[in-house]
């Protein structure tokens, strides 16, 4: 007779107590590495109701709002006109410290290694999107490691000749440069930065060449010009406004998609017949990743109703800095396109990073 067996689908009783043994510890364990994960969620959960009360009580202390430049520029100065409206629109001191160095990195890598609670912010040029393509070991990502916060204006660059230069209008110079390529010259204020990338766009839109000589400041640059040392020069518009206007240098072009409130009579690359030459500086607020989204928003309403206010658009304007109002989508979306586009036109003409 068959042996009998006491078993669940012919399973030999000792298997059975195994499996069932085996199972049961399985089970046991299971429950027992879910204990981490449910204390994971429930840090999370607490981490999530923590950065929510902070938020709802934002700003609580001062805000330290790092300008990654030395103290005078456009880009020095621009954050400094909106800091104390803005203070006084929080309720809390904003407090602009300078933190140069290394084209503008060394104060954003500060920033975007902050705790990520509103109190410390980064006012930067779109040189913030240029860095990817020029820092080989760059120790953070600008769309990665920030959230944009709000743009605080925008300028296009005003190409700039000497007065007793023989080039009128921008077709002038142009018919210049195609008559002898490569005899011209252009001054910037260092390789990679916006002033050389302005002129190169421009260059290869139009289908014509310049010598690059590059400079350690905008000042020079533009004295080189003035002196007919060089021909031309794309500056930025708050730079040459005043020289424009004491008769010192001569506006051919701005390369922004509309002319520029400060300087009306002058033409836009796009009117002067030039595809894709727009390379307009503007300027903006950044916040590290992972700030509360609350205080992201409050501080988009905040810093465009301080852009409203008449004295401070008086300001800006007085500097060439058109409104540039976008939301933080926006703003972030924009941010991304620009590292891409800065990306593609640093290899085009072949700067290498560094």
């Amino acid at each position: 007779m068959a042996e009998a067996r006491n078993s669940i689908l012919d399973v030999p009783r000792a298997a059975y107590e195994h499996g069932h043994t085996a199972r049961t510890a399985r089970k046991k364990g299971e429950a027992s590495m879910n204990i981490p994960r449910t204390v994971a969620a429930l840090v999370g959960m607490v981490a999530l109701a923590g950065a929510a009360a902070q938020a709802a009580t934002w700003p609580a202390k001062p805000i330290h709002l790092i300008v990654p430049v030395g103290a005078g520029s456009t880009a020095d100065i621009i954050p400094r006109v909106v800091a104390d409206p803005l203070a006084a629109r929080l309720g809390q001191p904003v407090i602009v410290a300078n933190r140069a160095g290394a084209g503008g990195t060394i104060g954003s890598a500060q920033v975007a290694e902050a705790q990520p609670d509103g109190y410390t912010l980064l006012a930067h040029s779109s040189a913030h999107t240029i860095a990817p393509a020029l820092y080989a070991n760059l120790p953070y990502d600008p769309v990665r490691d920030f959230a944009a916060v709000v743009p605080l204006g925008v300028s296009p660059a005003v190409l700039v000749v000497s007065p007793t230069s023989p080039y009128a209008t921008v077709q002038d110079l142009l018919s210049a440069a195609r008559a002898r390529p490569g005899a011209l010259t252009y001054s910037s204020v260092g390789v990679g930065t916006a002033t050389h990338l302005s002129a190169e766009r421009f260059l290869a839109s139009a289908g014509v060449t310049a010598l690059h000589v590059p400079f350690k400041g905008g000042a020079e640059a533009m004295t080189e010009v003035m002196a007919g040392r060089c021909d031309f020069f794309f500056a930025p518009l708050g730079l040459a406004l005043p020289h424009i206007r004491e008769g010192k240098l001569r506006g051919l072009v701005v390369n922004g998609l509309h002319r520029s409130q400060a300087l009306p009579d002058v033409p836009t690359t796009g009117e002067a017949g030039l595809v894709d030459a727009e390379y307009p500086i503007w300027f903006g607020l950044f916040a590290p990743a992972r700030t509360p989204q609350e205080v992201i928003d409050r501080l988009n309403r905040e810093t465009l109703a301080v852009l409203q206010e008449p004295a401070v658009r008086e300001k800006l304007a007085g500097m060439g800095l058109d409104p540039m109002p976008m939301s933080t989508a926006e703003f972030q979306d924009f941010v991304r396109k620009e590292v891409a586009m800065n990306a593609a036109l640093v290899k085009r003409i072949g700067v290498k990073p560094r």
